[in-house]
């Protein structure tokens, strides 16, 4: 049994859907105070109205976090809104698919500076609020396309998720003196509105690629999140943990025959 996390002030980044969303219910649902931002307002105050009327104590923000400055007012806002700030979950992020040989300047910084420098952005403009919580927590996440995998289509959401495994190890070297954890979750095929545009055949290809036998529930990220921002995961900082069904274990179907 995990210590609760009851009261706990929590900030999910990219939390209006998919797994972000699935991490933000399941701080709420062990009683954290929970933020969720996002970039669009409309989608944003649906969201967390409608998880309001679930009984969860939610509240939305707007924000691109690639943006110094709205990523600054946006920490401020949770802090003020929910007493400080105790666990961040970096989880922004964007794919768009384009063609190494075709893949333009804009294409590559667009992920980029979402998802890598979004990642070290929303971590130091946290850190002052971090330090002053019983015990901080980062919670990133990460992928298994880039650290270990790779996907055709996908160069730079790839690198730009190795890149956050880079600054996790360094960044957990420097945190650990004011007693914050920060840690990386891998997802592999999780079903979230993202993999169900891949359609039908790409989700049975995957399945059937996958010790276990199916696609990974939003679900299965949350829990792994909520262990690392536990008081009993005070002594794990730089890991990354993969959540995949072992997908990245077999050298071939034939392994799975």
């Amino acid at each position: 049994m995990l210590t609760s996390l009851q009261g706990k002030s929590v900030l999910v980044t990219g939390g209006t859907s998919g797994i972000g969303l699935g991490i933000a219910v399941g701080f709420a649902r062990q009683g954290a105070k929970v933020a969720i931002s996002g970039r669009h307002r409309d989608k944003v105050e649906a969201v967390a109205s409608r998880l309001r009327d679930q009984g969860l104590a939610v509240i939305g923000l707007v924000a691109d976090v690639g943006d110094r400055a709205q990523v600054l007012r946006m920490i401020e806002e949770v802090a003020q809104a929910q007493g400080g700030l105790d666990v961040l979950c970096a989880n922004a992020g964007v794919f768009p698919s384009a063609a190494l040989a075709e893949m333009s300047d804009t294409d590559w910084d667009k992920v980029l500076g979402t998802n890598a420098k979004g990642t070290f952005l929303c971590v130091q403009a946290a850190l002052p609020y971090l330090r002053r919580a019983e015990y901080g927590r980062v919670i990133l996440t990460s992928s298994i396309t880039g650290p270990v995998t790779g996907f055709p289509g996908w160069a730079h959401y790839g690198a730009s998720k190795a890149a956050q495994l880079g600054f996790m190890r360094t960044a957990a070297i420097e945190l650990a003196r004011d007693g914050i954890t920060i840690n990386a979750v891998l997802p592999g095929n999780i079903v979230t509105e993202g993999l169900q545009g891949m359609g039908e055949d790409y989700q049975a290809s995957m399945a059937a690629s996958i010790p276990l036998k199916r696609l990974g529930q939003v679900e299965d990220i949350a829990n792994a999140a909520l262990f690392f921002a536990s008081r009993e995961a005070g002594y794990i900082t730089g890991q990354s943990l993969i959540i995949d069904g072992g997908q990245i274990l077999p050298e071939s179907l034939q392994a799975l025959a």
